[in-house]
Order: structure tokens, then sequence, then C-alpha cells
């Protein structure tokens, strides 16, 4: 691959980041602070939180098995999302390459940071090839983003496809991981060492069940985190999320069971939706969700909106024609939607 430093924006390698309070003391013990322009009513709200979680990250490295430093939390994964444009692609000059259908931010990151988005069509089973992708790529290409299992479709991404891209693309790729908890495939975080050029995203709004605490995270070299730290806003992870995530840290075996849970439901609600006479086929998942094309999507959404029921539509995605998107919910929500469909 490409050095970093040939990879990374001029302008952010040279950046000189914001050096905020608490960065300045870090390493030093205080108790009195007159340093940040706070109030010293209200505690604990009064204070800044830590700019970098390091706490957080250092429990979070026990459960992920990857060192802190090569660890970077985010505003959601969403963050994770934009950061590689901003560290990466001058806008209006470098691309992007990323398979198609899949998550819609990847897209929308690129449009906001003006950087050409390069779509690569999946085939009827949902996969792709390093060959496809990388036929894709030019000088200007930066970053191949591999969702992985993919949304909406559910499916692990061939995974010596996606080695073959780590090991022949010169730039970044980005493997999303947001679902893997669900999936038996083995972590693309756990061979950081072996990959200088990938990223891994995880986040905390599916499996931990904490979507409302807007947190993300991202596995990388060293040198790719000490860039989105360079770049990100100091205090972009507030405490009240830094705390609710070391709770939920605390629980994890509580969150093993739910995943546990949840794959079971998901192999009954497909069976279910099998015999569905209004299902046409149900797609291979590893996610929390799966796929089902139906007789008629629109129709089929619109009946079950009606009766209170929330799917996701796929319907005018790329390979997605007639198709909803179900999230499996706990075993009263999914017998509900199971109710509906068999008087639709």
């Amino acid at each position: 691959m490409k050095s970093l430093e040939q990879l990374t924006r001029p302008n952010i390698w040279s950046l000189a980041p914001y050096s905020s309070a608490r960065n300045e003391y870090s390493g030093r013990t205080a108790h009195v602070f007159l340093d940040a322009n706070e109030n010293p009513y209200n505690a604990p709200f009064n204070r800044y939180p830590d700019p970098l979680q390091l706490e957080l990250k250092k429990q979070l490295s026990k459960v992920k098995g990857v060192p802190p430093e090569y660890i970077f939390l985010g505003n959601g994964s969403d963050e994770a999302i934009d950061l590689p444009y901003r560290c990466f692609c001058q806008p209006g000059v470098d691309n992007v390459v990323a398979i198609e259908p899949t998550y819609g931010m990847y897209k929308v990151c690129a449009d906001i940071n003006d950087v050409e988005y390069r779509p690569v069509l999946l085939d009827n089973h949902y996969q792709i090839t390093a060959e496809q992708l990388l036929a894709k790529c030019d000088d200007h290409t930066k970053l191949i983003w591999i969702c992985s299992p993919n949304n909406p479709t559910g499916n692990n991404i061939n995974r010596d496809e996606i080695v073959k891209t780590l090991t022949s693309f010169d730039g970044i790729v980005i493997i999303d991981e947001a679902y893997g908890d669900f999936s038996s495939q083995r972590s693309f975080r756990t061979e950081l060492p072996k990959y200088p050029n990938m990223i891994v995203l995880n986040t905390f709004s599916k499996a931990w069940g904490c979507a409302a605490i807007r947190l993300g995270m991202a596995f990388a070299s060293k040198e790719i985190i000490s860039l989105f730290n360079k770049v990100k806003y100091p205090y972009n992870v507030n405490a009240l999320t830094q705390q609710q995530a070391l709770e939920a840290l605390a629980n994890r075996y509580e969150v093993d069971k739910w995943v546990r849970t949840l794959l079971l439901e998901r192999n009954r609600m497909i069976e279910a939706f099998k015999l569905l006479p209004t299902c046409v086929e149900v797609y291979p998942t590893d996610a929390n969700f799966f796929l089902a094309k139906m007789t008629d999507a629109q129709r089929i959404y619109d009946y079950l909106a009606a009766e209170g029921i929330i799917v996701r539509n796929r319907t005018r995605v790329q390979l997605c024609y007639n198709c909803l998107r179900i999230t499996i919910g706990n075993k009263s929500e999914n017998n509900e939607l199971l109710a509906a469909l068999r008087k639709y």
C-alpha cells in the first residue's frame, strides 16, 4: 500500500490539532480545576468529559481484544464513517468505491465531502469479488467500503474476497461490522496487525442495545487512530454516553444472552416467513434482521403500518425489488407481526 502520509490529505497531515485543557494536564494528579472556564457548581455535569475516553477504551479493550491505542470512539458510527473522508479524501479530486446495495451513509458522507462515490453492484447472491472492486479503482481512489454483514441484505461478504481486496488495494479498506456480533464469522479486528490499511467499524447500537447513547467504534493502526483523534472535535463523546457505555460493558454477559435469544428468534421468524403466502423468498442472513422478497412489498408495508407495525420497505433499493427488511424484535413483537401477515 501507499504510505499513510501519501494517503492523507496534506493539510490534515500537517494539522496542529486543538489542544484542550484536559489534554494539557493529562498524566498529572489534580483536584482543583481552574483551567477550562467551567462553572464550579452542578457537579459532575459541570466538567468537560475525557476527550480520549481512556477509561472506556481500557474496559472496551478487554472485551474486544484490541489495545486501547488501536480504538477510536465517536458520536455514533456516522462520525467514524465521516472521518476517513475528512482525513484521506481531497474534495473534488479523490473517489471511493463501495458495494451496492449497502448502508446509505457511506454515500451521504461522500456527497457532503464532495468526493466521487463509485458503487459496484453485488451479484444475485449479494456477493462481490475483489477483482470487481479493484476494477473501479484508479490513482485517486482512497477508500473501499465493505459492510459485512451487509445492510440491507444481511449476509456476510465472502471473507476470501475481502482479504484479496485488503492485500491488493494500495489505499484504505473499511470493513463495517455493525452487525458482526450476530455473525459466526471471526471479526477482522482480530487481524489488525496484518493489515495496516484496514479500518474495522463496530457500534453500541445493535447487539449492545444502546442506540440512544450514540457510540460508534473504529479499530485501526495506532497511526490511523492518531489521525482520527487529530481531526475529531475535542469532546466528541459526552460524559453521559461514556458512563452508560461503561455500565453496558459491565453487563456484557447479559448482552451475550440477548444475542443468543435474538438468533433463536431469527431462525423461528425465517421459518415462519417461508410459510406465508405473501412471502416469495427469504435471503440468508448473518445479522439481527433478514431481507424477504414479498408479493407486493409496498402494499404489505402500508397494511402493516396501518396496523401499527413498522418494517423497512427496501423495494426502491437496487437488487431489492419487492423486498421488506425485517428486524428481529422480542417474541411478542415478532408474534404480532406474524399474526398481522397471516390475516393479510
